[in-house]
């Protein structure tokens, strides 16, 4: 596990990376990619590659990337 690899929000455990995801975002229009979190406790979170300071959303499709 590295130093900057988050925690879970629900269940504080550490997470480990899925990668990367690429999406549109919604307010600026542009095709950005998303990084992929996990956690044992079976949680999927991502967040905007190019904004880590905006943190971690709740993943809604957490079966695509199984």
């Amino acid at each position: 596990m590295t130093a900057d690899a988050p925690v879970c929000p629900e269940c504080h455990r550490p997470m480990q990376a899925g990668g990367l995801v690429l999406s549109r975002r919604v307010d600026d229009g542009q095709r950005v990619c998303r990084s992929l979190w996990r956690c044992a406790g079976r949680h999927t979170w991502w967040g905007w590659a190019d904004r880590p300071a905006e943190g971690l959303e709740i993943c809604p499709v957490p079966g695509l990337f199984r």
